[in-house]
């Protein structure tokens, strides 16, 4: 079993690349709305996405959350 420094050191290269790629599709979804301006607005299910997205996170960045993250996030993106 690794200890807390190791699992620190083993994962935090992969984590990093993973929250950059959210952020980038933050930033692409943006970016697009902007391109589209008002004449066709967003979709009402693309902003729903979204909103599981940054829910996703809150769920990621709690301390001590009551039930494993994995276990939330799995039940979060099942209502999608």
């Amino acid at each position: 079993m690794l200890s807390p420094a190791q699992v620190a050191d083993t994962y935090f290269l992969e984590s990093r690349h993973q929250l950059l790629e959210i952020a980038a599709y933050f930033d692409r979804y943006e970016a697009a709305v902007a391109r589209a301006g008002d004449r066709n607005g967003h979709a009402a299910a693309a902003d729903r996405k979204l909103a599981v997205i940054r829910e996703a996170l809150a769920i990621i960045a709690t301390d001590k959350p009551a039930q494993e993250r994995t276990i939330s996030l799995l039940e979060l993106f099942a209502t999608v």
